[in-house]
């Protein structure tokens, strides 16, 4: 065990201190020589991660470290392949990697279960970082920061344009109108500082870096005096210690001695005169208003303000967020912390907001904020938030590899300071503080502090306009630099394109590709199985049982057939989802159940899905599906309090009906315009499966057509609807559809059986009403505000090419080989990707995408370079280690239990994870080549969906049977 004072290859232990909260210890460490400072995160866990951050404080708006963190990941000194990220990720054990760009700094994480594994990714990363080839590739700069291209128009001329995959990126990413409002409130909160500016970059800016700025922001900020590393989990420290001293930190000097980017410290402020135009529907009118909570290394009052939000804002039923909402202000209102950056913020935000609503929104706030510091914060309410939040810390679901999670926790404090390296990973003593405080003022002269008496605040404005704005502004940019191109210039232009596409399309060379670290199959563990999903017929309803180690969570999931409801009540039902748990019961108010469900449970959450027989496609059963976990100490309240909501909810408060689904509708809406490329991979299903006829009434665009039809005709509709709710729940929740799914120990599930019996349910018929439509296969486009696309095609290829394990070796190859150059290098689109399902639906989706017709024309080429693949042995053992590495990964036991309930939903074999298993491992080159009919198959298909940019989907050659303006 190391001991402060140790020196160990360079590095001294500064400190050494405890962390329960990681089941280990913490220890700090710096290497002397090149400054490099090292926090070590010692615990068992198997999923071991690094991470190496280095401080990027912005000066403008030119994105340049976006396009640094996306560049030096394009090749290195000891690596000089054109795309060492993306061979990682198709031949590395990785279970995270990524490189991310926060406002203020720029972080490159990894992990893996296999310890060779992670010395070869940060091998990789560290040669990244510090020695990138773009000191001699000007290309890479090009490629993914900006560059000119003269783009063909219908009558033979030529158009200036920008493109670069940052660039477009970028465009996608500031089409979020809530993305502008952040930033705008950043820049009216923090003149003088990086947070003043979008470290991103605008489209507009972007095109103003240099080749030379870019290259001088590396080398004043890429250096280990400038970085902050983490090592996590079961490690051999002496090892990794040694590789970073030996290989990078002992020899690698500053290519300057000029300082990086100050990161400036705002000086308080009111700020509320803020206005923002943007291009986009009037539905995405916002509004936000910041406090400022003081400075980062406060983590207790940081904390104490995430759960002060939580309990102010985290619900409809939540004191201010009802104030809001009952001002008829806007559609939606939600509060969040500003953290991860020097002087943290409380942000409250108006989401579809009516116009001029923006000083009353702050007076709504402030108004109610005066009334609980004057009467008291209920403290039923702040409990249940407490609760919350020491129900998700048990938990320890982050949603990624926990190693990397804690490294960006722990740089919420470090990065500021070298005496906070571990103050925002230190939780449960600010905890119990707060909650010793309930007995007393803390709360109340919290929010004193942060809403009525703070003097650095910023209110914005952002308003919806029709005018073309940026777009038009950069139009009419490079229509004056054409005007000014000689003949030379436009030869350039098609000249450094040409080298661009060269350098592109170019393959990496033997030499280059055997530097890269390589794993093989024998590197590979064991096969480790789910723990079965036990049938439980002795019980007072059908359960299905997963006996999995969960710290002391139970894990409910109550599943409710539907195929006795019709076609018609299929939005009911989705509708119902939405309400309940949202609106009071005979018993309880809507606050009261709001209350009672956050401090007692750790989640409850109400959806449907639909499920479909692996071997019979047809064979389709929709589920509602309750879904709840609680603490093992609250069984009961497990078992009483969903059956309290699903059979007991009140859906005739109008008001409140009325805000939940005005709130739906804006999700998604704001999820067409982000997440546009799911939204159309699920609506080409719908053109080609049932299965996905009735996904798309569920959750697609036309139960958003349903939703916005029911919302126009809301009061005269409003007695059916609630005639509706009542009998389709009359019709759901029934013994005879119910199956119930626990995850916890034998004695939990035999006390929750007990408690719950039958869980008051009547029995019911299992009588199949439902009948679905037919699909049709279509070409649709759906118009949403923004400046890119999202581009799908699939089809049907069930009858081509049976499923099997070797698919998701194809997956990864497509993806990372032939989609990558093709659609993201070439192309511009920011992502890109093809997935096969086992039911025979195979699609290519990209994501922010510049084009539409020439997308498509790399998909339907996609079966020519299939039929040619020929990768060398170790290019293949790399897809298939890659492909069974993530087959492996290590999964929350919430997840393996929703994993084993779908395969008992799809009828799969107990082993069916075993056999795909084997399947990967078995894979050749010539299976895969096999599979090259089967991708004509899909080149032939007309089924295309594309949302987006009304611009681009106007000016393709593309045609399609309808153009939809959704928004």
């Amino acid at each position: 065990m190391l001991q402060t004072n140790d020196e160990l290859h360079g590095f001294r232990v500064e400190r050494v201190e405890p962390l329960a909260e990681i089941d280990g210890d913490a220890i700090v460490m710096r290497h002397a020589k090149s400054g490099a400072r090292l926090l070590y995160l010692k615990n068992d866990d198997t999923n071991k991660a690094f991470s190496i951050a280095f401080g990027t404080s912005p000066v403008d708006d030119t994105g340049v470290f976006h396009i640094l963190e996306h560049s030096v990941l394009c090749g290195s000194d000891r690596f000089p392949v054109k795309e060492p990220f993306v061979n990682l990720l198709r031949t590395s054990m990785q279970t995270f990697l990524n490189a991310l760009t926060f406002p203020d700094k720029t972080m490159y994480p990894v992990a893996s279960t296999n310890e060779q594994d992670l010395l070869n990714l940060m091998d990789v990363y560290l040669d990244a970082v510090l020695h990138p080839a773009i000191y001699s590739d000007g290309a890479i700069f090009e490629q993914e920061g900006w560059h000119y291209e003269l783009e063909p128009q219908e009558d033979g001329t030529e158009r200036l344009a920008y493109n670069g995959v940052v660039f477009n990126e970028m465009k996608g990413a500031l089409s979020d109108p809530e993305s502008v409002l952040y930033h705008a409130v950043n820049r009216a909160l923090f003149p003088g500082t990086c947070y003043e500016f979008e470290s991103g970059g605008t489209p507009r800016a972007i095109p103003q870096l240099t080749y030379e700025q870019f290259l001088d922001t590396h080398a004043r900020h890429y250096r280990l005096d400038n970085s902050y590393i983490v090592l996590y989990g079961d490690v051999d420290i002496d090892r990794m210690l040694g590789f970073l001293d030996e290989r990078y930190l002992d020899c690698c000097e500053p290519r300057t001695q000029q300082s990086p980017n100050p990161r400036g410290h705002a000086n308080p402020r009111v700020s509320l005169d803020n206005v923002v135009k943007m291009t986009t529907s009037p539905d995405n009118a916002c509004v936000g208003l910041a406090y400022v909570v003081g400075e980062s290394h406060d983590f207790e009052r940081v904390l104490a303000c995430d759960i002060l939000l939580d309990a102010l804002m985290g619900g409809n039923e939540s004191p201010i967020k009802r104030a809001v909402l009952d001002a008829g202000l806007g559609g939606d209102a939600t509060g969040y912390l500003l953290d991860a950056q020097a002087q943290p913020g409380a942000m409250f935000v108006l989401r579809n907001a009516k116009p001029q609503v923006a000083r009353k929104f702050m007076e709504v706030i402030e108004t109610e904020a005066k009334r609980l510091v004057e009467e008291g914060i209920p403290r039923d309410v702040l409990q249940a938030s407490l609760a919350q939040m020491a129900f998700s810390l048990r938990e320890r679901d982050r949603g990624m590899a926990d190693g990397v999670a804690l490294a960006m926790s722990a740089l919420s404090g470090w990065l500021y300071s070298d005496d906070d390296v571990t103050t925002y990973l230190h939780y449960e003593e600010p905890l119990a503080h707060m909650r010793e405080g309930l007995a007393g003022r803390y709360f109340e002269d919290l929010l004193e502090s942060l809403v009525l008496r703070n003097d650095h605040k910023a209110l914005v404005d952002l308003q919806a306009t029709s005018e073309e704005g940026a777009a038009s502004e950069e139009a009419k940019e490079l229509a004056e630099r054409e005007r000014a191109m000689g003949e030379e210039d436009r030869a350039q232009v098609h000249a450094d394109v040409e080298a661009l596409r060269a350098r592109q399309e170019a393959p990496d060379s033997p030499e280059a590709l055997s530097t890269l670290p390589q794993l093989h199959v024998s590197d590979i563990g064991p096969a480790v199985p789910d723990p079965e999903t036990v049938r439980c017929d002795d019980l007072p309803l059908p359960y299905l049982y997963h006996d999995i180690p969960t710290r002391g969570i139970n894990y409910l999931y109550a599943y409710f057939g539907m195929n006795g409801l019709t076609w018609e009540d299929i939005p009911y039902a989705e509708v119902m989802a939405q309400l309940l748990g949202v609106l009071g019961t005979d018993t309880r108010s809507a606050a009261q159940v709001d209350v009672w469900t956050r401090e007692h449970l750790g989640s409850l959450r109400f959806f449907a899905e639909v499920h479909v027989n692996s071997k019979d496609p047809e064979d389709i059963t929709p589920r509602f599906v309750v879904s709840t976990s609680a603490l093992s100490e609250e069984l009961d309240s497990l078992a009483s309090i969903p059956r309290e909501v699903w059979e007991r909810t009140d859906f005739n408060d109008k008001a409140r009906v009325r805000d939940a689904l005005v709130q739906k509708r804006i999700d998604m809406e704001q999820s067409f315009m982000g997440m546009g490329h799911t939204k159309a991979a699920s609506r080409i299903s719908s053109y080609l499966f049932t299965s996905g006829v009735l996904d798309e009434q569920l959750h697609g665009v036309d139960f958003y057509l349903f939703l916005k039809d029911l919302l126009d005709h809301f009061d005269e509709r409003f007695d059916e609807l609630v005639a509706r709710l009542n009998d389709v729940r009359e019709r759901v929740f029934t013994q005879a559809n119910c199956t119930i799914s626990f995850t916890g120990t034998p004695q939990e599930l035999e006390a929750f059986a007990n408690a719950a019996g039958t869980l008051g349910l009547p029995v019911g018929s299992q009588e199949s009403m439902l009948q679905i439509p037919a699909p049709q296969v279509r070409r649709e486009a759906f118009i949403t505000p923004g400046d890119v696309v999202y581009v799908a095609k699939g089809a049907n290829l069930r009858e081509a090419a049976p499923y099997g394990g070797a698919w998701s070796v194809l997956s990864n190859a497509l993806s990372f080989d032939y989609l990558w150059n093709e659609v993201r290098v070439k192309g511009g689109a920011y992502g890109c990707g093809f997935r096969r399902m086992p039911i025979g639906y195979a699609r290519f989706h990209s994501f922010r995408d510049p084009r539409i017709d020439e997308t498509l024309e790399r998909y339907d080429a996609a079966a020519d370079w299939l039929a040619e693949f020929d990768p060398s042995p170790d290019e293949m053992e790399g897809y298939i280690v890659s492909t069974v590495a993530a087959h492996d990964a290590p999964t929350k036991p919430r997840m393996v239990a929703r994993r084993g309930d779908a395969s008992v939903f799809a009828h799969r074999a107990p082993d069916f994870r075993e056999q795909m298993r084997a399947e990967k491992l078995a894979v050749t080159p010539e299976v895969l080549r096999g599979y090259a009919n089967a991708l004509r198959v899909l080149a032939d298909s007309s089924a295309i969906c594309v949302f987006g940019s009304a611009d681009i989907i106007d000016k393709a050659k593309t045609k399609f049977d309808r153009c939809i303006e959704l928004m």
